[in-house]
């Protein structure tokens, strides 16, 4: 998959160029408009959120009966092979538990009706903030792209420099200069979370949004956040935006990355949000809403800030939403081992969330609890997939099926109807923006048929390194 819009001079990937200059006032009377009545009459009927959820539990527990019906063989043979109990323990993670969370996600999809945007509203001023640490590569790129928004309201770009030690403060405030909009916060060289508190204790903003020093942002994205947190309920504190694949050519890895974005994290954010729980407003693209984010004490020192943070505001009662309309594209890892530390940091800080918030957030038994039992569950999912599933498929090439049963097959045609539900939802969110989905077959068989085979023991080195309390890594 490449991503290109119909305008080839803004997303012509692999490297995205600079677009012209654009009327920001012919933008919004364009979506000032009201909707047709075509629209308005293909709208679906509205089905209560308390039903929507529940159908998506009871498919999958109706899921888990069948798969134990089907199962019943392949768990007595295998329970006179290792134990009943260890038998059913690994059949639970190898393929009752994710033919349960699938089938839950893909109903999700299925049933998820959010309200279409709205844009004849007022737009709070908002503040743009980048942590940059020896950035001079990409931060002309970042703010160039961040100054084309189409954001109707006043809109500011606030630049951390986290002690850097190369040009990276020198260009931003260049940019300062000849640009009322951008200002430059120096701090002393602490880390990304620190940086991001020293602006946020600068800002007057009712709303707070940040991207990645290396993230570009579309020139509506910031309009469509903004829109679908002020159209939302008042206790909506975060929207993430859809952070998708930027250098997807440049070897096998981006290329699977590209999809695992496109697909596979954008499906866990979008089941998410019908719990009305987004569970990570990641930092490479969200929104905020400034009080929300004060009273949670700005970013935490932790390896995964976005997480804690977003599970800190939810246990003060606010709720996050995904808006996949809302685009950045962002570098990704190129080297196997780059990816693997990014990875295992990613599962560190989910253990970290769970220390600090997650019994706190399973207390609550709101929608997106569900969400967090889910996590709960992935260290032992990602455990059995690695100790077990792997060496069951090495057992099978030999002809030894004990561990590889009729359960375990189901799931792989269970993933691909998934994917393939979520990718006609991801080309009409594209089609809505003037973006296109381009081919990347490569990239989409080992995403489909080796990606998670390299994901699961990456992240369970990465749960075992936070249980252990390891040396921090970036």
């Amino acid at each position: 998959m490449r991503v290109r819009t119909k305008n080839p001079t803004i997303c012509d990937a692999p490297l995205l160029e600079a677009a012209p200059a654009t009327s920001a006032g012919a933008v919004i009377e364009r979506r000032l408009s009201p909707p047709s009545p075509g629209v308005q009459r293909r709208r679906r009927r509205y089905i209560p959120l308390r039903l929507r959820v529940a159908a998506t539990i009871v498919a999958g527990l109706s899921w888990v009966i069948f798969s134990l019906w089907l199962s019943r063989t392949w768990i007595a043979t295998l329970g006179s092979d290792i134990t009943m109990p260890l038998a059913i323990l690994v059949i639970t993670g190898i393929a009752l538990v994710p033919g349960y969370l699938n089938i839950q996600l893909l109903v999700s999809i299925l049933v998820d009706t959010p309200p279409p945007l709205r844009f004849d509203l007022a737009f709070p001023r908002v503040a743009l903030l980048v942590a940059a640490y020896n950035e001079e590569q990409s931060i002309a790129e970042t703010v160039e792209y961040a100054l084309r928004t189409d954001y109707p309201g006043e809109f500011e770009l606030v630049v951390a420099d986290d002690g850097s030690t190369d040009s990276t403060r020198e260009i931003v405030a260049e940019y300062a200069a000849h640009d009322p909009r951008v200002r430059l916060v120096s701090a002393e060289h602490g880390g990304k979370a620190k940086a991001l508190n020293a602006a946020l204790a600068t800002i007057t903003t009712p709303l707070v949004a940040t991207i990645d020093a290396d993230t570009l942002l579309m020139p509506y994205s910031l309009t469509h956040a903004v829109a679908r947190l002020v159209s939302s309920p008042p206790d909506t504190v975060a929207v993430a935006g859809a952070v998708l694949v930027r250098n997807s050519r440049d070897n096998l890895l981006t290329r699977a990355q590209e999809w695992d974005y496109f697909l596979g994290i954008a499906t866990v954010k979008r089941g998410q949000a019908l719990l009305q729980g987004t569970l990570v407003a990641q930092g490479a693209f969200s929104l905020y809403d400034a009080t929300a984010l004060r009273l949670a004490g700005g970013w935490p020192n932790a390896i995964g800030e976005d997480i804690v943070l977003t599970w800190q505001m939810l246990l003060q009662g606010g709720r996050s939403v995904f808006e996949p309309t809302a685009v950045a594209f962002t570098d990704v890892p190129t080297s196997w081992s780059a990816f693997a530390r990014q990875r295992r940091r990613w599962a560190r800080g989910m253990v970290e969330g769970l220390r600090e918030h997650g019994l706190g957030l399973l207390g609550q038994f709101k929608f997106y609890s569900h969400s967090v039992a889910g996590n709960f569950l992935f260290p032992f999912i990602d455990a059995t997939f690695t100790l077990v599933f792997i060496p069951g498929i090495v057992l099978a090439m030999f002809g030894n099926f004990a561990i590889v049963g009729p359960v375990t097959l189901l799931v792989l045609p269970l993933n691909g109807l998934l994917a393939s539900v979520m990718f006609y939802h991801q080309r009409d969110v594209f089609r809505s923006v003037n973006l296109r989905v381009r081919e990347n077959r490569r990239g989409l068989l080992f995403y489909f048929f080796c990606y998670q085979f390299v994901m699961a023991p990456i992240s369970l080195g990465g749960y075992t390194l936070e249980a252990l309390r390891a040396r921090r890594a970036w």
